[in-house]
């Protein structure tokens, strides 16, 4: 039975660990944490805020995926939009999925990623 989450993996190119870095620690907020070392030595990032993990592998041959995401959910999402926008990552907001705000923005290399706040009503 699955009990909950444990990642979410995204790819990224080889050599982009420090704009990742720069965007999912300055930008989102979130806290790198150690790989094993024999994960390490294959590259990428892991990233951490409360539960929520995203690690970012090396892939040779990288290309972003088109609709594939994770959904992030954020409290205060005028706030964390105007963050990620000082950080100059673009935000397209969409109003298609009932009970929630919700917008779209990219990692420095491509990744879509999806951040939703439920609203009341």
């Amino acid at each position: 039975m699955i009990a909950a989450m444990d990642h979410v993996q995204l790819a990224a190119p080889a050599g982009s660990e420090d704009a990742l870095r720069a965007f999912y620690v300055d930008a989102l907020g979130m806290t790198e944490i150690p790989k094993p070392p024999v994960l390490a030595a294959r590259g990428g990032c892991w990233f951490r805020t409360g539960p929520v993990q995203l690690h970012l592998g090396i892939e040779a041959e990288f290309r972003p995926a088109k609709k594939a995401h994770p959904g992030l959910r954020v409290t205060d999402i005028e706030a964390f939009a105007a963050r990620l926008e000082a950080h100059g990552a673009p935000v397209r907001w969409d109003g298609d999925l009932p009970g929630h705000r919700r917008f779209f923005s990219h990692d420095p290399v491509g990744n879509r990623l999806e951040f939703l706040e439920p609203v009341d009503g």
